[in-house]
């Protein structure tokens, strides 16, 4: 989770929302995510809103933290009161490094979501978690507790990148991982790769690539290196220590893996994700990417519900305050525009291998769909069929492709 916040109005300090945004709550999927903000250590590229034991000091500690949660999630019962979902599909449990937390917290909060709105018999949930941070033993408390998907951090297979990235986890620890999350019986078991680092060659994110698919994985995302400012990786690179990512490279890359993944039997169904069957694509991603309703527990954590979406202060120990005197952790929340919704709509739908249907789009909209269809970003059998769905060449210019689909 990105640290930058946007802004926007106060949230009421109940917590309550719109009657127009609870009204139908669920009726498209809800999931819940849960914010886990600890990490042992920085990574150097990282902005997300996570913490280390020093830079939290005494302010906030993971023995309490998920009482804290559990506070939050009380506060959410309240908040939608007489129209709950009808279940809870899905579960991600997101950081931070989640596996940080002792497996029977992480237990003892995925129980109480199930207590306060009931899992969905098939539900899948999720948990974050770095090669590292993980154990046979706890990874079987994880899988009896009820998690049925794991996603590793590997991001290289190469030393030289791993130490560039300030990953603590040794080059073969993520797939040794993969392959004990199986063991413990997990359904799904996704391993997470970054590739376009400073000194990464073509052989480097090859070898990658091949232990993936060695692992026996169902699930790869791959994302290209960002620099974010006020992150280490930053700091170096402005200095000269580092050469800045090349566009070229990151395109090459991408190609190199929907070859090899492509190859091993895996299918892209976003932009940067591939599965090898249906039932392995992650489905509270897919929640996000199709609009539907969410809330997020934690700080810094995003929530939507109804054409609301709000978001809570971001550090863990005014989080922590917020709850124990009784207030939401929200800091402020906006309502979606028509013009807004259809924005965000049309900018998810179209990195879905499903597609965005062309009738969602204005005259504008159309005709930028037909250009694209005729430089060949756009597949010419979908379009035909009314679906703006993009080419393997469309998905390497995929935010051009959605600038010309808007106003």
């Amino acid at each position: 989770m990105p640290g930058a916040l946007p802004e926007g109005e106060s949230v009421p300090v109940d917590g309550s929302l719109p009657a127009t945004a609870t009204r139908a709550v669920g009726a498209r999927g809800f999931g819940v995510y849960v914010h886990v903000p600890f990490c042992a250590s920085r990574c150097g590229y990282c902005d997300f809103n996570t913490y280390t034991s020093a830079e939290l000091g005494g302010g906030a500690d993971r023995e309490s933290y998920a009482d804290t949660v559990l506070a939050e999630l009380a506060l959410a019962a309240r908040v939608l009161g007489d129209t709950p979902p009808p279940r809870v599909d899905t579960v991600f449990v997101g950081g931070g490094t989640p596996t940080l937390l002792p497996a029977d917290d992480l237990a003892r909060i995925l129980d109480g979501i199930d207590r306060t709105w009931g899992l969905a018999a098939d539900a899948e949930v999720t948990t974050e978690a770095n090669p590292e941070s993980v154990t046979r033993e706890s990874l079987k408390t994880l899988r009896a507790a009820g998690y049925t998907r794991i996603s590793l951090g590997m991001q290289s297979a190469a030393p030289g990148v791993l130490a560039i990235l300030d990953r603590r986890h040794s080059a073969g620890r993520a797939t040794a991982a993969a392959l004990e999350a199986r063991d413990a019986g997990f359904d799904h078991v996704n391993l997470d790769l970054i590739y376009g680092t400073p000194g990464e060659s073509a052989d480097d994110f090859a070898t990658s690539l091949d232990q993936v698919v060695a692992a026996g994985v169902d699930h790869v995302s791959a994302y290209a290196l960002i620099v974010e400012d006020g992150t280490r990786l930053a700091a170096r690179m402005r200095r000269g220590e580092l050469p800045y990512p090349s566009d070229d490279v990151a395109a090459d890359r991408y190609l190199a893996a929907e070859a090899a993944l492509h190859a091993a039997g895996f299918s892209w169904y976003e932009v940067s994700n591939w599965a090898r069957s249906e039932a392995a694509r992650c489905r509270h991603n897919l929640l996000y990417w199709t609009g539907a309703h969410w809330w997020g527990l934690g700080p810094g954590a995003h929530s939507h519900v109804g054409g609301v979406r709000w978001w809570n202060v971001k550090h863990p120990t005014a989080y922590a305050k917020r709850l124990a005197a009784g207030e939401s952790p929200g800091l402020a929340r906006e309502v979606l525009t028509p013009d807004e919704a259809h924005m965000e709509d049309v900018m998810l739908r179209l990195r879905l291998a499903s597609g965005l249907p062309l009738a969602a789009l204005d005259d504008a909209g159309r005709a930028g769909a037909e250009r694209a269809r005729a430089a060949g970003l756009l597949d010419a059998d979908r379009y035909a069929g009314g679906q703006a769905v993009l080419t393997l060449r469309g998905r390497l210019l995929a935010d051009a492709v959605v600038r010309d689909l808007l106003p």
